[in-house]
């Protein structure tokens, strides 16, 4: 009752100012209507999660964010609460989990994939997991996929753009896109720093975050994409992070270099990237969208919030209810029907 009389009285207040006509009290009034439903129903599909293993293995490595080291169950929930969120799909964030040493991955990615999956089964509802992989070593990759779906129960899988200076793409990675397409899976990717990048010296102060997160998406999709993977592996549902970093933007300079590979883009560069998902974590803003939408339709946009160094679960759905490029049907869809559609489990 409480939420009803919040939505009534915004609704309310906007008409007594005159503004209920105006495009901005629309868009206010959706976001009054799906900020702090009854029930919360929006689905986060980039939503990070910290395995004290994990955390225990990656202080104070570079791409570590401090938010990430203090996340626990508790915090995840009650931001999803707040921001309306009734599930969200974890992942491994920065700095991952490829430090050089095959062992040392392999057991860090187990252990964080065993307390996912502890994590969904204590809260079947509220959480998913995208199970870590330990790429760059393809075999025990392929081992730890058939351990994540039918051991875990996972519900997708969790991939980087990049693996030191090896991106998606790279011809060594075959046999685990065969894999991952012979299940069909949804395959959540997520930015990182690769090693030749984020160190560069073009502008003191700026954080690898800032630009070569979005680059190096852009780099995995024209590596999955020019290397074949794409076409060749048509079942691989992809969610690619943040808008699909500069991709959007670049897409029609990107699709000019395509024409040489019509063997391994036998559709076309703009056709696989319209077969694509894309998050919307980091990407809440009208540039970033505007390029998006000239790209898909709202069926491939889905909620995200890059959670706890992103932001709010509120503050990000507030973000893309104001934007004005998306109708209440729209927010519908990219809220949570769009997801549902990609992992029915958490529908229910």
């Amino acid at each position: 009752m409480i939420t009803l009389d919040r939505r009534s009285f915004l609704t309310s207040a906007l008409a007594s100012l005159g503004l209920a006509a105006t495009a901005d009290a629309r868009r206010l009034a959706a976001f009054a209507q799906a900020a702090a439903p009854a029930r919360p129903h929006r689905i986060d599909v980039h939503h990070h999660f910290a395995p004290p293993a994990w955390v225990a293995e990656v202080k104070g490595r570079p791409l570590l964010q401090t938010a990430n080291t203090t996340w626990t169950p508790a915090k995840s929930i009650e931001d999803m609460d707040r921001g309306g969120v009734a599930a969200a799909m974890v992942s491994i964030t920065n700095p991952g989990l490829w430090f050089g040493d095959k062992a040392v991955t392999s057991r860090v990615t187990r252990a964080c994939n065993e307390y996912g999956a502890k994590l969904v089964q204590d809260h079947p509802t509220r959480f998913g997991l995208f199970a870590a992989m330990p790429l760059p070593d393809v075999d025990a990759t392929l081992k730890e996929i058939v351990h994540a779906y039918e051991t875990l129960k996972a519900d997708g899988i969790g991939l980087f753009t990049s693996y030191g200076d090896t991106w998606l793409g790279n011809p060594a990675y075959r046999p685990v896109m065969e894999e991952l397409n012979r299940r069909k899976a949804v395959v959540h990717v997520h930015p990182t720093a690769a090693n030749c990048c984020r160190n560069l010296d073009y502008a003191p102060g700026v954080a690898p975050g800032s630009m070569e997160y979005g680059t190096d998406t852009t780099r995995a999709i024209m590596g999955v994409t020019f290397s074949g993977d794409a076409a060749r592996f048509p079942d691989i549902r992809f969610i690619w992070s943040h808008a699909g970093g500069t991709v959007p933007f670049l897409a029609g300079r990107i699709d000019g270099a395509s024409r040489t590979a019509g063997d391994r883009l036998p559709n076309g560069f703009m056709y696989e990237l319209k077969k694509f998902y894309y998050d919307l974590a980091g990407a809440a803003n009208p540039g970033a969208v505007a390029s998006l939408l000239k790209l898909v339709t709202t069926a491939q946009v889905l909620f995200g919030t890059d959670f706890p160094p992103g932001g709010t679960s509120f503050d990000v759905a507030r973000a893309v209810a104001g934007l004005g490029f998306f109708s209440e049907s729209d927010l519908r869809a990219i809220d949570r029907d769009n997801a549902v559609k990609l992992l029915p489990r958490l529908g229910g």
